[in-house]
């Protein structure tokens, strides 16, 4: 570093070249961390590379389902369930009905969550009462109070938020994908498949562009393998995801099994629904795009704009006050 500022003081710059010199880096240095972002952005979520690693690695079952690691956590925590969960049985249940259609399927999974967010509503405090006083030893003591009361508040609301946007976005990926199976699905029974056969084989085709549906489907047709009624199976179809979409489909599929209509008509029928059902949310979203670009235009751009236009006559109107001052 020392050899550094010796290199700046030999060349003898005026403050002003300084000046330049010491902007021209900051930009530089900007722009390379900017595009090194964008690389890094690019390289993790571009869809072609996202498709060649689904290809080139085999079937899994999910990506949502509990690793090992979680489940010998989990098994070490149910011996304390009974301090860990909530006596509401409501409670338990809503929180367990969330994990299952969030992915997690495990026994223990309720005990793991739990366990999660008494972690994290315990540590923050416990965090913030030993390391800010060493950090900063002048904090007032109902600061460092509020401090604690903060981080645990937190710990309470965090894991609830992090699992209901966890359900959000899975059902958001399951009816995204629905449409597209269906037809698959209206396609193989055409075909002379069975409705398990069908089942298996769309299940296999869309594990690499809807691994989550895949998942729900091959459960499907596992349960109805197992000798569960296929009503029964789908009704679980419908309890696993949480969606009113396929609640309906199970009944109008219900309707076909009993009095012996066509499921390809039905499938076909219902698909068409669910597609004019996703066209309208996605013209019901364009249609807000202009309300919710009101607030980045008045909160980015008018400043900007406002700055540039009225500034220069503001700084006039200053200088001739000043002059008449003087």
């Amino acid at each position: 570093m020392d050899a550094v500022f010796e290199l700046i003081d030999s060349i003898n710059l005026t403050p002003q070249q300084l000046q330049l010199a010491f902007m021209l880096l900051v930009g530089g240095a900007v722009l390379l961390i900017s595009l090194a972002l964008i690389v890094l952005i690019n390289t993790r979520y571009d869809p072609l590379r996202r498709r060649l690693g689904e290809l080139s690695r085999p079937a899994e079952s999910s990506a949502s389902t509990d690793p090992k690691r979680s489940e010998r956590i989990g098994d070490a925590l149910e011996p304390y369930s009974g301090l860990l969960l909530p006596s509401q049985a409501s409670e338990r249940t809503k929180i367990a009905n969330q994990l299952v259609i969030a992915g997690y399927r495990s026994d223990s999974a309720l005990t793991l969550f739990y366990g999660l967010k008494i972690l994290a509503t315990l540590l923050p405090p416990l965090l913030v009462l030993v390391l800010v006083p060493q950090i900063w030893p002048e904090t007032p003591t109902p600061q460092l109070i509020f401090y604690a009361t903060l981080g645990a508040s937190i710990g309470v609301i965090g894991p609830n938020i992090v699992l209901r946007r966890q359900v959000e976005g899975r059902q958001r990926k399951l009816r995204h994908a629905f449409p597209d199976a269906l037809d698959l699905l209206v396609v193989c029974i055409e075909a002379g498949l069975g409705l398990n056969a069908a089942l298996q084989r769309v299940a296999r085709e869309i594990h690499p562009s809807y691994p989550e549906l895949s998942l729900e489907l091959r459960l499907v047709d596992g349960e109805i393998r197992a000798g569960v009624a296929r009503v029964e199976a789908l009704k679980n179809l419908y309890v696993r995801t949480g969606l009113d979409d396929i609640r309906g489909l199970v009944s109008l599929l219900a309707q076909s099994l009993r009095f012996g209509g066509s499921i390809a008509d039905t499938l076909r029928i219902y698909a068409e629904d669910f597609r004019d059902q996703r066209m309208q949310r996605a013209e019901e979203a364009a249609a807000k795009i202009g309300t919710k670009m009101v607030f980045p235009l008045v909160l980015c751009l008018f400043p900007a704009f406002f700055l540039v236009a009225v500034g220069p006559a503001v700084i006039r109107i200053i200088e001739a006050f000043s002059s008449l001052g003087g």
